[in-house]
């Protein structure tokens, strides 16, 4: 079983070492003072072809800290947790922050804003498995896949990942809390060939709790089936048409959303959507949600990486941008208040328009459903895109054939605004929780 032994133990151990921290960074005059301790475990396995490619276990500790003196700021790691190497760590991050120049808006996140009571998340639930069990099921997923269909030539492999880690976060503003997280996964790629046409795709589960993962067969299955399918693709000519993404991908257009939000990219002017609070950047249908505290999901956490309680509230409204994403740094910088999202972004989650993924295609008629993106040819500052795609033709709400070697291409506040509906299909394996995404138009360049 992956699982760190005596987890409550563990916890109160490192939460007594930040205590320690934090009282000897007072100590050495320092005006503040935060310290982040983790550790975590984890068994990982590849097979390909039949055979065990990788068999790896895993365990991963470090303590960072960061002082203050003033407006100066001083930071140091270690992967050791003995009390001599803390004080030395802490040593080196006191010299740094005497060397550095002031910043008048660093410092800890106010105090009224920490996290008071802890929330059970339910998101610790620990594997037992072992490394022939793991093994097993990656020999599943990938026999699976190769027995689906005879033009399944080749694999790129199985594999099987379980992880468990705890982290304590405390500050000199009186915070110190403790959390346990686990993840596993199980993934599955191989390659098709028919005449000249090769192709290669995959499928994957991932959850914190092992119950709530794909059966092997079924991961294998589906990996081959994506495979397969895309054997024959040809390119297409030149043309502006509706474009349909698939859950997976559309994430990515909420999560351009979110950096061009950033405070970050909000102070240092480097966002396609500056000033954005109150402006209608989607049609009025859309509405996106931040909810941190659902249970087992992939993203959610109880506070921030500064110690900030999370909660719920509204990114989108009626199409309408109502808040940035700031950690208490930005958040200063603008003068505005820090939204408890240091560290990132919890769940999300995008309204939908009651539409199934078919009702989408029938809506779209004739367009370009795409299933891969190839690389990132983004500009955050003007919003242009352009990425190299792969999926299927549409005509009359019906796939075609598939379809390669193209790019697509528009500006993120079109297609934004563009958006004609979004599918009940929703991907729970992140913290984007998404549906498809239609868009009424984008330029396809093909032959």
């Amino acid at each position: 079983m992956i699982e760190l032994d005596n987890r409550q133990a563990l916890g109160a151990e490192f939460q007594e070492l930040a205590e320690f921290v934090l009282k000897a960074a007072k100590e050495r005059g320092a005006s503040a003072a935060e310290v982040g301790i983790d550790k975590g475990t984890g068994l990982s396995v590849e097979v390909r072809m039949g055979k065990v490619d990788k068999l790896q276990y895993h365990r991963d500790q470090g303590a960072s800290l960061t002082v203050y003196f003033g407006h100066k700021k001083g930071f140091a790691s270690s992967g050791d947790f003995s009390r001599k190497a803390l004080e030395d760590t802490l040593e080196a991050a006191c010299r740094i922050a005497r060397y550095t120049a002031e910043d008048e808006f660093n410092g800890l996140a106010d105090p009224e804003l920490m996290a008071k009571q802890p929330l059970d998340l339910d998101l610790y639930h620990p594997w037992d498995i072992n490394a022939d069990q793991a093994i097993d099921l990656a020999l599943q997923a990938e026999a699976t896949a190769r027995a689906y269909d005879a033009r399944i030539s080749n694999s790129d492999g199985a594999s099987v990942d379980s992880y468990a880690g705890l982290g304590v976060y405390a500050n000199t503003n009186g915070f110190n809390g403790l959390n346990s997280s686990t993840r596993h996964s199980l993934s599955c790629s191989v390659v098709a060939q028919e005449n000249e046409s090769m192709q290669r795709d995959y499928w994957y589960t991932t959850a914190c709790s092992p119950a709530a993962l794909e059966a092997a067969e079924a991961v294998g299955k589906e990996a081959a089936r994506r495979t397969v399918r895309r054997l024959g693709g040809r390119s297409i000519p030149t043309c502006e048409l509706p474009v349909l993404y698939v859950p997976e991908l559309a994430r990515g257009l909420i999560g351009h959303l979110v950096s061009a939000l950033s405070g970050a990219a909000q102070y240092r002017k480097a966002s396609f959507l500056l000033d954005a609070v109150d402006k209608r950047i989607f049609p009025e249908f859309v509405q996106l949600s931040e909810r941190p505290h659902i249970p087992r999901a992939p993203g959610s956490r109880a506070w921030d990486a500064e110690g900030v309680a999370t909660y719920d509230r509204e990114v989108i409204l009626d199409g309408k941008v109502q808040a940035y994403f700031l950690g208490s740094y930005s958040a200063r910088k603008l003068g505005l208040q820090t939204t408890g999202n240091a560290g990132g972004s919890s769940n999300l989650l995008l309204s939908h328009t009651q539409s199934s993924f078919q009702e989408l295609l029938q809506q779209m008629g004739r367009g370009l459903l795409v299933t891969e993106l190839i690389g990132s040819g983004i500009n955050m500052i003007t919003g242009d895109y352009s990425r190299g795609a792969a999926g299927f033709w549409v005509e009359q709400g019906e796939l075609q054939y598939p379809v390669e070697e193209i790019t697509i291409a528009s500006n993120l506040k079109d297609m934004y605004l563009g958006i004609q509906g979004i599918g009940t299909d929703i991907d729970p394996r992140g913290s984007i929780q998404i549906g498809s995404i239609l868009v009424n138009r984008m330029t396809i360049a093909g032959q």
